[in-house]
């Protein structure tokens, strides 16, 4: 389970485990805005409910990077854990190579898309065109911003924030 940190000033920090959020809430350093359904269940009839959303009470200057780097699990984040050739989800998924390393393609967000073996196997080391494969997602390198808010909605918290007046 995850909660959503923001910074003093209601800007997205950081994505933290339940376990930390609870050390943050016990240390005084968070207010929270907002709880989850889910809770903790302790000792003696003891009910903690976990937050979903936490602001911090001092403000801490933050380092934002530039772009998103690059891995096989932000490739399938972006493309949404499904199959850009055939729409699958729920299967295996690899890496394809658009532009196929063979023939020069590089590793990189615009040259690699999330497929199922069946789809990575069918192109090989051929360009999509070249098997009559159509690409159902656009390949491109996600800024940090689009990055966080798919990783948001992912976790169902985009409401909770969007009440919240964040997004």
């Amino acid at each position: 389970m995850q909660c959503v940190l923001l910074n003093a000033d209601y800007t997205f920090l950081n994505m933290v485990h339940w376990k930390r959020a609870m050390c943050l809430i016990a240390k005084g350093k968070v207010h929270v805005l907002r709880e989850s359904e889910k809770a903790i269940r302790g000792a003696e009839g003891l009910v903690i409910q976990i937050p979903a959303v936490m602001r911090l009470i001092k403000l801490i200057r933050t380092l934002y990077k530039n772009r998103v780097p690059f891995s096989k699990k932000n490739v399938l984040i972006r493309d949404g854990f499904r199959c850009a050739y055939c729409g699958a989800e729920k299967v295996k998924l690899t890496i394809d190579h658009i532009i196929p390393r063979s023939r020069g393609g590089t590793t990189c967000f615009e040259n690699c898309v999330t497929s199922c073996k069946f789809c990575n196997t069918r192109k090989a080391s051929r360009i999509p065109s070249e098997v009559n494969m159509f690409l159902r997602v656009k390949a491109y390198q996600p800024t940090i911003a689009e990055f966080l808010l798919i990783k948001i909605r992912n976790l169902g918290l985009y409401d909770t924030l969007k009440d919240l007046g964040i997004y």
